[in-house]
């Protein structure tokens, strides 16, 4: 699976490590930057690109690092057929992917742990979508939504 990583400074370390673990575990992981440590870069940068990505490559997921997770979760849901969701457990992650099918999750640097966001990251990505009907419905309205709404 093709993962694409991106932060903001803030979360430019926590993004090092994570590039490091999945890589040991075998994920073809793009980082979309920042490539160096810029305290005046801009979150939307990074979470425009990490999204775009994403969207491009339905089999794929992102992660997106800021300070407090806002930020780029904001920037990532304008990109049409996103679903980036902030995640602060491994459950939360597990229910975001069998119910919403979430295709980016968002981690903050106030809370980071390696080890919490590492579990939070691999259960990300190891949870399948339920396909549940009614999960189904509610994803389809949404792509309806922006199919309506949104210009290409």
């Amino acid at each position: 699976m093709t993962v694409y990583i991106g932060s903001d400074h803030n979360g430019y370390e926590a993004k090092k490590d994570l590039i490091d673990l999945l890589r040991k575990d075998g994920y073809d992981v793009v980082d979309k930057g920042p490539f160096e440590y810029d305290p005046a870069d801009d979150y939307p940068d990074f979470a425009f690109s990490v999204a775009e990505a994403v969207a491009s490559d339905p089999d794929s997921k992102g992660i997106l690092i800021c300070g407090s997770g806002g930020g780029v979760t904001v920037a990532a849901n304008k990109v049409k057929g996103i679903r980036a969701v902030y995640a602060e457990s491994a459950e939360h992650a597990k229910a975001l992917r069998t119910d919403d099918d979430a295709n980016i999750i968002i981690l903050d640097q106030l809370t980071y742990s390696l080890e919490n966001d590492a579990t939070i990251v691999q259960t990300f990505l190891n949870t399948p979508f339920s396909q549940e009907e009614r999960h189904i419905r509610r994803i389809s309205k949404i792509s309806k939504y922006e199919s309506e709404h949104y210009q290409n």
